[in-house]
């Protein structure tokens, strides 16, 4: 990932946000509201991947994990997922979740391990 740069989003990032998270069909609930807590993935001047870890006290939720099309494939998914988990190391965070319904394989090959929807904390569902 020569080209890419990773770094924190900024409000001015929130149109490409949003465009990411609809083109993949991910919520845009609550994602503007805590915009300060993603990452971009950006190339020559463009956003082409966010990713955030919205934080619910003890526990955090990764959420809004999204590449260009055309750049899936090339590692900058797995790159933020992996940034954002170090930095939420870092923080008093008891354990972090995820939600989804369309990158269950994806996700558990980060090392992530399913569970039933019902076990959430209500505060992250």
């Amino acid at each position: 990932m020569p080209d890419i740069t990773l770094r924190p989003a900024h409000p001015a990032d929130w149109p490409a946000v949003e465009t990411l998270l609809t083109a993949h069909n991910l919520p845009l609930a609550g994602a503007r509201e805590h915009l300060s807590t993603f990452l971009v993935a950006e190339s020559g001047g463009e956003v082409v991947g966010c990713a955030g870890v919205e934080p619910h006290g003890e526990l955090a939720l990764l959420r809004s994990v999204a590449v260009t099309p055309g750049r899936a494939g090339q590692g900058i998914g797995q790159a933020m997922v992996a940034r954002l988990l170090q930095e939420a190391q870092r923080r008093p965070f008891r354990a972090v979740y995820l939600l989804t319904t369309t990158a269950r394989d994806w996700f558990q090959r980060l090392g992530f391990q399913s569970a039933d929807r019902a076990s959430v904390p209500p505060a992250l569902q």
